[in-house]
């Protein structure tokens, strides 16, 4: 068992952050997606769901909900109206992206069928001057260009842009990357430095256009990319969008990560291009401070990025509340991009690190192991119950279980696009130098200067740490061999042709140099640890707690597996842990297990004081986080405490079971009595009950005890929603029963039934033995009403 600290595991190489820039700027290459061939048994089956139902799923969603016959409307080849969101064109983009990358190693006929037939769509919608965009064109023609902040016109032709690229390497077509040049032209056409002087309001073209100047060798895109990167925050004849936007200052004097997370990760992957194709070194102070911020300060465990209630966006530094995190899956792709266009740049392998981090947890989570249903957010914590009201047709903040779709499908269509190109992320290379990145049985071929050559991994990554790599260069050649040891490993060992060699670390990397041959070989062993990490004290969600990582998995606890109320758990700091592989759960996942305490119920106080109740032990069961909710939903927790005094004590709220005349959601009865208090009556942001919709009418809620219970006093926290306009109002008057027996009976003599708001109502009585209460409430006329907190003394 090993301890460590979160942030010890981000290692940020002060000394990297003072060497001069010359020396700090690699540019190594990618290799092509369609040179690696994933066999192992980990990938191999994602991909083949990705393939097989994923893409189909994805196409299909497009089809039915109007996003592909748009194009065929704005082609004038159908009739109708323009369907969905302003930007759905970015979806069938992605979408198309993710199937180019598909049959670039899996050509098959029908699917090839169909994405021809979709881009004629997509070309027969193109204007005249090269203008696509079905919203404008179907919607508002004269107002093209006119709102860049808000309605992603630059955004989607970004997408369509990448689709474009990614086609033509795989099919060597070029009837959507002429579609896509066309565009391109235009929109260099109208902004520039002599021309228009305006920003994206969502990022994302500056990376799709290095991508188009490097395949059409176009100098013109590239230039147009960096100038949409130096007009930011440069107030010329227009009003800065602001921070949200990253608009607030020039990229170059930006220091904080701020605003929308998927904007900001698009556009400093972006600019990191713009370093790497140009050589334009001023970036590189920035970069790194952004960096430093973002991975210090503003990372969940999971790679995860964004908060609840701040945009989709960043928090202040340290406040990564676990339930309340955004995570976007989006963001997490997009920190994919950064941090790989990072340690390409800079060849560091503290940058693949965080690619690591984010693939194995906060990003692969946000598909389900079937392939059709995702998250749009990715929290830390959940109750397991739909406690909220989704808005926008996103996953609210409690409805932690997958969907097969959502109105706004940036995820679903991101996910597609990722993961069959994930082969294209495991090595980068010089002329004269091979980085490997991930580790994953595979095939690979990889061109230097003097010779290709192919490479085969061997490995049960990520479950087992040792992995077997052959080199084989079509000749004898001498070239360098750098392979990333892990900021989680401690004790890694290395063989060369079967001779245990000393490790030559190299900016995180153990380096190889010699003259190689047919045959070589390189054998690594990673020992994979069960680790307990600690987050930075300032995490104050956080203080107390432990998280679990064995390798590049971060683990969580499920309902599924150790019951509900997991708020009650604390593991033993020495708990016997073991980790053991499970072939027949979750498609096969190594599980930690280990002795863990749970607080027990031992009655409310009846005297001043008692002895103290000793937790009960168990045994507990972890598995990776990527796997949550493939089961029966239920609750989750990824950080759990150290010590029983920080683990929820179990209350009288644990042994009720409420009812109610009517309910909005059934899992709105657990809001009553959840110990989270509101800022105020009309707080969105935490667990509600509601009568929603009821209206005007006398209603109930219920709580029967599971005995006799001696009572004294309650206190209730209306729910009343008139600050949003929403349609909920505080009771026009409501008293408390109780039961008596087998009858109802009215407590008397409570003075004030308060209907306050932004407090708590409470009335006090002589005390009573019983075996339920209820609130009956008289709704005001045309609205309906509900309750934040109900707590019983």
């Amino acid at each position: 068992m090993c301890f460590l600290r979160f942030f010890s595991l981000l290692p940020v190489l002060s000394s990297v952050l003072v060497v001069a820039a010359e020396k700090e700027i690699h540019q190594l290459s990618a290799v092509p997606f369609s040179q690696v061939t994933l066999t192992d048994e980990f990938w191999s089956p994602r991909l083949q769901t990705t393939r097989e139902i994923t893409l189909p799923h994805c196409l299909d969603w497009c089809e039915t909900t109007g996003r592909i016959s748009n194009f065929a409307k704005a082609g004038g080849t159908i009739e109708g109206k323009f369907e969905g969101i302003y930007f759905n064109d970015s979806d069938v983009y992605k979408v198309l992206e993710g199937a180019a990358y598909i049959l670039a190693n899996d050509p098959e006929p029908r699917m090839q069928q169909k994405i021809n037939e979709l881009i004629t769509k997509i070309a027969g919608a193109q204007q005249e001057n090269g203008y696509l965009n079905t919203y404008y064109t179907l919607v508002e023609p004269d107002k093209r260009w006119s709102d860049l902040r808000v309605k992603h016109e630059l955004y989607c032709a970004g997408h369509l842009f990448e689709a474009a690229v990614a086609h033509y390497q795989a099919t060597g077509e070029k009837v959507l990357l002429d579609v896509a040049c066309k565009f391109a032209d235009l929109i260099d056409s109208i902004f520039g430095p002599d021309k228009r002087r305006d920003v994206p309001g969502h990022e994302e073209i500056e990376l799709a256009l290095v991508k188009l100047s490097k395949v059409t060798g176009e100098r013109k895109y590239l230039d147009l990319a960096k100038f949409f990167i130096e007009e930011r925050g440069q107030a010329r004849d227009r009003e800065l969008y602001g921070k949200d936007l990253q608009d607030h200052l020039p990229v170059r004097e930006q220091s904080d990560v701020v605003g929308h997370a998927v904007r900001a990760m698009y556009l400093f992957s972006g600019v990191a291009d713009i370093v790497a194709e140009t050589g334009d070194r001023s970036y590189v102070d920035a970069m790194k401070r952004i960096w430093l911020d973002l991975t210090t300060r503003k990372m969940y465990i999971t790679g995860g990025i964004g908060v609840s209630g701040h945009g989709e966006g960043f928090s202040a530094g340290y406040d990564l509340p676990n339930e309340k995190a955004y995570a976007e899956t989006c963001a997490a792709i997009a920190l994919a991009f950064f941090s790989s266009r990072m340690n390409r740049l800079f060849a560091d392998a503290s940058y693949a690190d965080v690619f690591e981090r984010v693939l194995y947890n906060g990003l692969l989570s946000g598909v389900s192991l079937d392939g059709d249903k995702f998250f749009y957010i990715n929290p830390l914590a959940s109750r397991g119950v739909d406690r909220f009201e989704t808005s926008g047709g996103r996953q609210g903040d409690s409805a932690q279980h997958r969907q097969h779709w959502f109105s706004c499908a940036c995820c679903p269509s991101n996910v597609v696009r990722f993961l069959p190109s994930i082969g294209s992320y495991m090595y980068a290379h010089s002329d004269h130098d091979i980085y490997v990145n991930l580790y994953i049985d595979s095939q690979s071929t990889l061109a230097l200067a003097d010779s290709n050559v192919n490479i085969t991994q061997k490995t049960r990554y990520p479950w087992d740490g040792k992995i077997k790599i052959v080199m084989e260069p079509e000749k004898v050649c001498a070239f360098d061999v750098y392979l990333r040891i892990p900021a989680w490993c401690a004790d890694p060992e290395m063989k060369v042709n079967g001779k245990q060699v000393d490790l030559d670390l190299r900016r995180g990397y153990a380096r190889v140099s010699r003259e190689w041959k047919r045959k070589n070989t390189i054998e690594l062993n990673l020992p994979m640890e069960i680790q307990r990490i600690e987050a930075h004290p300032e995490v104050k969600n956080n203080v107390g707690k432990v998280a679990l990582q064995r390798g590049p998995i971060v683990y969580c606890l499920e309902e599924e597996d150790n019951g509900r109320n997991l708020q009650f758990i604390s593991l033993k700091r020495d708990g016997n842990r073991k980790a053991a592989f499970r072939p027949d759960l979750l498609n096969g996942i190594v599980v930690i297990t280990g002795e863990a305490y749970v607080n027990r119920h031992s009655g409310e106080f009846d005297s001043l004081y008692r002895i103290a109740p000793e937790p009960l032990s168990f045994e507990f069961t972890a598995i990776p986080y990527y796997a949550w909710d493939n089961r029966t939903p239920g609750e989750m927790l990824v950080w759990l405490p150290q010590d029983p005094a920080l683990a929820a004590p179990m209350t009288f709220s644990n042994c009720i079971r409420p009812s109610a005349s009517h309910v909005n959601r059934k899992g709105e009865f657990e809001a009553l009595s959840d110990q989270v208090l509101p800022k105020n009556s009309g707080d969105k942001d935490i667990p509600r009950f509601t009568w929603w919709n009821h209206k005007g009418t006398r209603e109930w809620v219920q709580y029967d005890l599971q005995k006799d219970w001696l009572i004294s006093g309650v206190e209730v926290y209306w729910f009343d929603d008139r600050e949003s306009e929403g349609g909920c109002r505080a009771p026009q008057s409501w008293k408390l029963l109780w039961k008596d027996g087998d009858r109802w009976k009215a407590m008397e003599n409570v003075g004030d039934y308060g209907v306050e708001l932004d407090q708590f109502n409470r009335i006090t009585f002589p005390p009573i033995q019983t075996s339920a209460l209820r609130i009956e409430v008289e709704l005001q006329p045309e609205f309906s009403g509900g309750i934040l907190e109900w707590r019983v003394f």
